[in-house]
């Protein structure tokens, strides 16, 4: 069943600030409504969803957010030049002091987001609660958005794929990166990475409301030094790294 062009207006206006629920398929949402808030009220700027990753928790010989983020997202887990990996772990080493520090890379759900500067469809957005999301209705494979992303964390699926999540549709020739797990904060939840890696034992990344100074992950903040990755840039980052 075709979507009504009222359903379609309201996803494209959710980078405005307000909710919706589409379907891209029969039966398949791009998001569902939130339980902790009525599907009609609208995602609004006085949230800002962001990660605080502690690099002294984070282990070179763990994959559990990886993994986590493959089975929610119904992703491969394959490692080849054309599959799609949302979070990757990269293994940094200090030249002078010989440090060794791993973490993983996403998406950094920037404030000022150059995939969304770039994109000439309007395909790459940045809801109101600072989640960045590309609309496959849209997305015409372009890889704008790719080259622009100084973080390489955008993929073009290049395969036809089967066996979807219904909460994570994804589609041949269109663009994806790291959700903050959009369809889980939406129903009150924690990104599946976070959950994972608090299951392993390591605690070492923190989900939360950026805007709000009583988080956990403002408090962090607040106290620890932290680090934007090529805070050069000024996208101000909604993906903190503590220990680097």
């Amino acid at each position: 069943m075709t979507c009504p062009d009222k359903a379609r207006r309201q996803f494209l206006a959710i980078g405005a600030g307000a909710a919706a629920c589409l379907t891209i398929a029969p039966g398949v949402l791009l998001f569902t409504p939130a339980h902790s808030r009525s599907p009609a009220e609208p995602v609004t700027g006085k949230v800002r969803w962001g990660l605080l990753i502690d690099t002294n928790k984070c282990t070179t010989d763990c994959e559990a957010c990886v993994a986590a983020c493959n089975e929610e997202n119904g992703l491969s887990g394959k490692v080849t030049e054309t599959a799609a990996q949302w979070i990757r772990k990269i293994d940094l080493k200090d030249s002078r002091t010989g440090r060794r520090v791993s973490l993983p890379m996403m998406c950094q759900h920037c404030a000022e987001p150059p995939c969304v500067d770039v994109c000439p469809t309007g395909a790459s957005f940045k809801r109101a609660d600072g989640i960045v999301l590309v609309d496959k209705h849209i997305c015409i494979g372009c890889r704008y958005c790719m080259m622009a992303c100084p973080y390489k964390a955008r993929s073009l699926v290049h395969e036809n794929l089967t066996d979807q999540k219904p909460d994570v549709p994804r589609g041949k020739g269109t663009v994806e990166s790291c959700t903050l797990c959009v369809h889980r904060v939406d129903r009150g939840e924690t990104p599946a990475c976070v959950e994972a890696c608090g299951a392993a034992g390591h605690g070492a990344i923190v989900f939360g409301d950026l805007n709000d100074p009583m988080s956990e992950i403002a408090k962090r903040i607040a106290q620890y030094q932290t680090t934007q990755v090529r805070a050069d840039f000024g996208l101000n980052t909604g993906v903190r790294y503590q220990g680097l």
